[in-house]
């Protein structure tokens, strides 16, 4: 379509908005695939005494399922999310949802610790089709609206995540942990075939192999200066969400407080308040006002620190301090995750896997540092921590002015049947 002249874009009304590039319905199957996805990655926390119970293994043993699943998404973020820039994106989706389905189905009925372990990591590294399906979405999506489309899905993930341990609890209660697996697989089945027809496909572009493809991503975070900012701001983000979610238990569980784990676990409730954030700073990019909303969310963790620390004796400063956290982090994830697919459509899958890498990489070292500085400083070193996160945040926010954004990412490619 040829582009008006510089004459009648001046005569232009400023209010119009461009239509929509990818339908609302289309936007919440995506949301309500990614909510069911991350969901299956967090299953298990509740469920781990009637697992041990159930299958005779240790508590040790059964308690792997949980670093095995995260490990087994981190693999998939690493080897089968650049197929996004080598395959037709649908057909992935599918592929991916369709052997999750099966792995799901496969831990309902594992008869020992060791077949549940496998399974799990194939569920873990199928459900990286999360990170497919945000990276098509920002693509489908135009310029104008790819922040409310991206934060959309990203509430999802967030509810996802937020309502997976009271579902899986309440499920295991009534009928048992393989009933939670089980119904997990249909779920999973029926947005495999809700999918295949609902979501158009990228046509596939190949042109390359495989290991040049995993290769090519060293180079692309080699070249892009913009991308490394954008890692660097994940990192420090969920590496001081982390610090704070594996340190808490510790706090909550010794005086003043003495609560029980029951109760513990219902502060992840508090995480409502990210849920709420993604949609808000998905329409402040789309506004322009990124690196303003970011300055504020990089302040919100500082404060959020400093109101943790006075919360060690205090539960409405430590909620308070919860809260502001989880906006802060969730905030600036939203935002780096829209700001990335500003990058050409071609390489938005590797881009992915770059920043997620990153991302998962600076919560491992946040729940690290928690589990040294815990029973060596307490609250007080873990806040100091913290503050240090803040501060790298602040910094780095301070130089993004001098960080070009890449150019704009010419039109995506055509839309085709995979």
């Amino acid at each position: 379509m040829a582009q008006p002249s510089s004459g009648a874009a001046a005569f232009a009304a400023p209010t119009s908005t461009p239509p929509s590039r990818i339908s609302r319905s289309k936007v919440l199957l995506m949301a309500f695939a990614v909510a069911a996805i991350v969901a299956n990655l967090y299953y298990v926390q509740p469920l781990l005494p009637d697992l041990s119970a159930d299958l005779g293994g240790s508590a040790d043993m059964v308690g792997l399922s949980v670093t095995v699943t995260q490990l087994g998404y981190a693999a998939g973020l690493i080897l089968l999310v650049p197929l996004g820039d080598l395959l037709a994106n649908r057909g992935l989706v599918v592929s991916m949802l369709s052997a999750g389905s099966v792995a799901l189905a496969a831990t309902a009925l594992a008869p020992n610790p060791v077949a549940l372990l496998i399974s799990l990591a194939v569920v873990g590294l199928s459900s990286a089709a999360i990170n497919v399906l945000i990276q098509l979405a920002a693509t489908l999506a135009g310029d104008h609206e790819r922040g409310r489309v991206v934060g959309t899905l990203m509430t999802g993930l967030l509810l996802g995540v937020l309502l997976a341990r009271t579902v899986s609890g309440a499920v295991g209660d009534m009928a048992g942990w393989r009933a939670v697996y089980a119904l997990g697989a249909v779920l999973i089945a029926v947005l495999a075939l809700a999918l295949r027809p609902g979501l158009p496909a990228l046509t596939a572009r190949g042109g390359t192999s495989y290991p040049r493809l995993l290769a090519s991503i060293v180079a692309i975070v080699r070249r892009e200066r913009f991308l490394r900012r954008r890692m660097a701001f994940g990192f420090v983000g969920f590496a001081a969400f982390q610090l704070l979610w594996t340190a808490l238990p510790f706090l909550l569980a010794a005086e003043p407080y003495s609560y029980s784990s029951t109760t513990i676990g219902l502060f992840g409730l508090i995480g409502a308040a990210g849920v709420v954030c993604a949609q808000v700073a998905g329409r402040l990019l789309d506004r322009g006002l990124t690196h303003p909303a970011t300055g504020v969310l990089t302040l919100s963790l500082a404060v959020a620190w400093a109101t943790a620390f006075s919360g060690r004796t205090q539960l409405v400063l430590l909620v308070a301090g919860i809260i502001l956290l989880d906006i802060g982090v969730q905030g600036i994830h939203v935002l780096n995750q829209t700001r990335i697919y500003v990058f050409e459509p071609a390489i938005r899958s590797r881009v992915t896997t770059a920043y997620m890498t990153s991302y998962f990489l600076g919560g491992a070292f946040g729940g690290g540092l928690a589990v040294f500085l815990v029973p060596r400083t307490g609250w007080t070193g873990v806040c100091v921590a913290g503050g240090v996160l803040a501060t790298a945040a602040a910094l780095l926010w301070l130089a993004d002015r001098g960080v070009a954004e890449p150019a704009t990412a010419p039109p995506a490619p055509q839309l085709g049947e995979s």
